[in-house]
């Protein structure tokens, strides 16, 4: 007699609180990888003005076992993109698997969004092209080819991270750590450096103020001074450090100023605050940034040693844009 097949179920809820207990277990057992929507649902729960009527979560099941968890939610700054996690490992997501379900949380999604709210989609690489296939499709919005983003998803462990003594040079100081209120406008200017090479998520100069200001206020702004001789300390590089939940915390922002460039500004920060939060650290690194890819792995990020072996959990993560002329653009 054949096995009885269970149909996948998908659910939406509007406000992280409601999530069901089998999300919360999963995020928990997988921080790493569900670093993004966990984050998000966590800081949902304990910010009152986090919990409106535009938050979007969709649970998908099959048999009550955890399938994906799609969001669509916004921040101070804007709306996010729509993130999808899968507690399944990618090697699971074939076909068969995949496009079923992520039918369902489109015919959802659908139901519960204007069209022009997703204005792109990021998750793993295939499930990203299945979402982005199908929701052009109920939408007639197209996609557009191009990735907005296209990039390697490491982490860095107290087990492989690399410590080392930092790099001099003569008549230079260093000084890293937290920003202060005092650092918030030569802060901004690298902001509006970083979304500048980030098209299309630019910030206008006031945005960009805007966005420091509150990277300062929660603490999540971490800064390179540096100072040449008597010479006034400069800011050179800055690193965000955002997403966090219990034992992960995702480094979401590197820039360095130009200026102070090829003297190991960036990767000095990225160490001391790699090792300064918490026990696993996450980040995105573009494919097409082979120089940040060394930077990380001379800090102990795994999985970007071109002459070494894959690393399980490390994996390729894809942003889809649609046609800007008929969605409302967000920031991340």
């Amino acid at each position: 007699m054949p096995a009885l097949l269970f149909p996948s179920v998908a659910t939406v809820f509007d406000s992280a609180d409601s999530l069901p207990q089998n999300v919360w277990s999963a995020f928990k057992s997988d921080p790493l990888h569900s670093n993004i929507i966990y984050s998000h649902a966590l800081k949902a729960t304990h910010d009152s003005d986090q919990v409106t009527d535009d938050q979007v979560w969709i649970v998908c099941t099959t048999d009550d076992k955890l399938d994906f968890v799609l969001s669509c939610t916004h921040h101070a700054m804007g709306t996010y993109p729509v993130f999808l996690y899968s507690a399944h490992p990618t090697r699971e997501l074939i076909p068969a698997f995949v496009l079923p379900r992520i039918q369902l949380l489109v015919d959802k999604l659908r139901e519960s969004v204007d069209v022009e709210r997703v204005y792109s989609v990021f998750a793993v690489d295939v499930v990203t092209r299945a979402f982005s296939e199908m929701w052009s499709k109920a939408t007639q919005i197209r996609c557009y080819k191009e990735p907005y983003y296209a990039a390697k998803f490491t982490f860095c462990t107290r087990q492989s991270f690399k410590a080392r003594q930092y790099t001099t040079f003569p008549g230079i100081s260093y000084e890293l750590r937290l920003a202060v209120p005092s650092d918030i406008r030569a802060a901004a200017k690298l902001c509006y450096g970083f979304a500048a090479a980030a098209k299309p998520f630019v910030l206008t100069k006031e945005e960009a103020i805007e966005e420091a200001t509150l990277l300062v206020s929660r603490e999540q702004l971490w800064v390179h001074s540096i100072q040449d001789g008597n010479c006034t300390p400069e800011i050179a590089s800055i690193v965000a450090v955002t997403r966090e939940s219990a034992s992960v915390a995702a480094i979401t922002k590197v820039f360095t100023n130009p200026d102070w460039r090829s003297r190991r500004c960036a990767e000095r920060l990225v160490r001391k605050v790699t090792q300064s939060r918490k026990e696993n650290v996450v980040l995105y690194v573009a494919h097409d940034n082979p120089a940040a890819s060394k930077v990380y792995n001379r800090v102990g990020f795994v999985g970007l040693d071109e002459s070494s072996l894959s690393v399980d959990g490390v994996e390729s993560w894809l942003e889809l844009g649609f046609d800007r002329n008929k969605v409302q653009l967000g920031h991340w």
